[in-house]
């Protein structure tokens, strides 16, 4: 077997105690860390690091692209200066350079940082910052919490889980051969995700929407950039609640000033929980160019399915025997 793959996860703010620190989403480190192949072997090493300053170059982020990190996963949890100039210019040429990249964040403004980077962050809009440019979004979804204002959208109680709706062609990180419809169907809920779309003229397109539970809105959830000879494979995710602790079981804990009252319907339903540690190790494998597994399968089925709507269109006439 080759090296595992180096997996950095990795927030835009020094520690603390009382916010969305690196320590919150230790279930997803846990879980991408124990995933092995068939003889056993440990796919990926993963390292979990805070910023290491305010105000100035990270140490390591200032530095991604001269290191052998084979993917970043970079949760945007600040109120806007959670990367520094340097960090950015080094995070967009490791992605220039191949390098595998997921950047989330939260709603309205929280993580705005990331608009700085080349191409992905453009996938990312805020209220203040690169606004979404279909207008008729640009309302206040949650109506739980006034302070926070557009984008915000409402799938559900933190703690509880969502039905995703995947996009055509199914996208290799939504792939899952045990689910019944062989897609990924469910994920953590959030009570106001933040807006994400496919800039105009980039090689990314949304691969998964959700609905809003205040108004029946769709609302994107992922866009996916594929890995070309300019850029490694990116993903742009609507919020990191996906990926947090408190998101998949609400007695991790979370920080004092969420307010909403959370749910259990994760730690309740076994097939939503497999639904989101598959669509993790699904991402694992992508975003460091490891094959997913299933996707070959899947694309054989899919492909047979379109040669047989070929020879058998469905607006042929029924034959009369």
């Amino acid at each position: 077997m080759t090296r595992p793959a180096r997996i950095l996860l990795q927030t835009t703010i020094v520690h603390d105690a009382d916010d969305w620190h690196i320590g919150r989403f230790s279930m997803l480190r846990d879980h991408i860390a124990g995933l092995c192949n068939e003889s056993g072997e440990r796919l990926f090493t993963v390292e979990a690091r805070d910023r290491a300053v305010r105000g100035g170059p990270d140490p390591v982020l200032s530095q991604l692209d001269m290191s052998d990190v084979d993917a970043l996963w970079l949760f945007a949890v600040d109120a806007g200066d959670g990367l520094d100039p340097a960090d950015c210019a080094a995070i967009t040429r490791y992605w220039r350079n191949g390098g595998g990249l997921l950047v989330t964040r939260d709603n309205m403004d929280l993580g705005k940082s990331v608009c700085s980077l080349g191409g992905i962050g453009l996938a990312h809009y805020f209220h203040a910052t690169n606004p979404d440019p279909d207008i008729t979004r640009h309302c206040v979804d949650d109506q739980d919490n006034g302070a926070i204002l557009w984008p915000n959208y409402h799938s559900g109680a933190n703690g509880d889980f969502q039905e995703i709706e995947v996009l055509a062609p199914t996208h290799p990180v939504l792939i899952d051969p045990e689910a019944p419809r062989g897609v990924v169907r469910f994920l953590p809920a959030h009570p106001h995700e933040g807006g994400i779309g496919a800039p105009p003229d980039s090689a990314g397109r949304v691969i998964a929407r959700g609905i809003s539970q205040a108004t029946g809105r769709p609302f994107n959830i992922a866009v996916a950039f594929e890995a070309s000879s300019r850029a490694g494979p990116a993903i742009a995710q609507s919020t990191f609640h996906h990926f947090a602790d408190f998101n998949w079981d609400p007695a991790q804990g979370c920080p004092s000033f969420v307010t909403e009252a959370p749910r259990e319907g994760m730690v309740h339903c076994a097939q939503a929980q497999r639904s989101v540690r598959r669509y993790v190790a699904n991402l694992a494998h992508w975003l460091t160019g490891w094959p997913v597994p299933g996707a070959l399968q899947q694309h054989r089925e899919d492909a047979l399915d379109e040669a047989l709507d070929e020879s058998f269109p469905a607006s042929d006439p029924p034959s009369i025997a």
